[in-house]
């Protein structure tokens, strides 16, 4: 199959050496501010990886040109943070054909909306078939541009939905040589929800927020990072979550949960079920507070998370006080800014029932 990746990040890359492990033909696209991983992959001609999944992964193109991308794909992942989907969606406004299938991973909260509002595709177009992930597939890290480290390929836990819903088991027997633990959702709030890092980001973060200032981030994230009362305040921000998906009729698993059937955590503990995971091992914190644990997973997951609530009518003060609390630390109004809401996407004017059957 001919494969287009999207995004060239630790994840992008992760995906694009998977997929041509597997013998597919791989093309792999970035914006031109961002060339060193790029550069290096077109110079040696594919990706090296080391780690759960490991060797070389030829790819056919590596570039900036997104026409000489996307020639010939047939199935298009866009892998990257939050903020890059609609300028993903933008490059490609115009020229998707008809039967090729997008993959939005992870979804980041409303991936798969966003990317068909700005691509210019109706919600309702069934010509090309979109979808997204609740997480990426992959704990990864780029150790040098065209390396890199997967500590961890996810062997379940990881949910695909497709927007509408009916093509969701289509898509998965389209990407299950590479990726056979995928699981189906329900719909696309479903996988949306499910994504954690809007729980769990934010909420070490701001408890350690001197820590990271004082230090440049000279402790690990989760096993320094993750007290019992910090644990207590992920727990009651991910309770506020499975709230919402409850109101929506979907079933959102607690996120320790969730980690032990991914392969990330031993218990399901919210305070040493973090700090003691050997998926979340030797990760350090961020050097600074501007960064995407707050930047991405607040002003689009927690935010998008908050307005969904209200919506449908769910109280959320925990997830409210952390938007507030990260908007005075930050000096910038996350909530003022929207930058993923259920207005942005379009769904806004959907009862509790219509966004279930999306």
């Amino acid at each position: 199959m001919k494969i287009t990746v999207l995004g060239a990040g630790a994840g992008g890359t992760a995906v694009a050496f998977d997929c041509a492990a597997h013998g597919h033909e791989v093309r792999l696209f970035d914006f031109e501010q961002f060339p060193g991983n790029i550069e290096a992959i077109a110079t040696q001609g594919g990706i090296h990886a080391e780690g759960n999944i490991s060797g070389f992964g030829p790819i056919a193109y590596s570039g900036h040109d997104i026409d000489a991308a996307l020639r010939g794909a047939e199935l298009i992942y866009v892998v990257g943070p939050a903020y890059s989907t609609e300028p993903f969606g933008k490059a490609v406004a115009g020229k998707l054909s008809a039967g090729q299938t997008v993959i939005v991973s992870p979804c980041s909260c409303g991936g798969a909306l966003a990317f068909k509002r700005a691509a210019g595709l109706a919600l309702d177009d069934e010509s090309i078939r979109v979808a997204e992930t609740s997480t990426l597939h992959y704990a990864v890290r780029v150790t040098e541009p065209g390396r890199i480290r997967v500590f961890l390929k996810l062997k379940a836990g990881n949910l695909l939905a497709a927007l509408p819903g009916r093509h969701t088991g289509g898509i998965l027997e389209l990407i299950a040589d590479v990726y056979p633990g995928m699981e189906p959702a329900g719909n696309v709030l479903q996988t949306s929800l499910q994504n954690a890092n809007p729980i769990i980001h934010p909420a070490v973060t701001l408890s350690n927020a001197a820590r990271i200032e004082t230090t440049g981030g000279d402790f690990l994230f989760y096993e320094d990072g993750v007290s019992d009362s910090v644990g207590r305040l992920i727990e009651a921000l991910d309770n506020e979550r499975i709230a919402i998906g409850k109101k929506l009729g979907i079933t959102i698993l607690p996120d320790p949960e969730m980690g032990m059937r991914q392969g990330y955590m031993l218990e399901a503990n919210y305070g040493s079920g973090y700090r003691n995971a050997p998926g979340f091992r030797g990760i350090g914190a961020q050097p600074q507070l501007d960064h995407r644990y707050l930047t991405e997973d607040v002003g689009y997951g927690l935010v998008f998370m908050s307005e969904l609530a209200k919506q449908v009518g769910v109280p959320t003060p925990g997830i409210d006080a952390v938007i507030q609390v990260a908007s005075i630390v930050m000096a910038s109004d996350y909530r003022a800014t929207a930058l993923r809401t259920p207005t942005s996407l379009g769904i806004a004017d959907r009862s509790a029932e219509e966004l279930a059957s999306l």
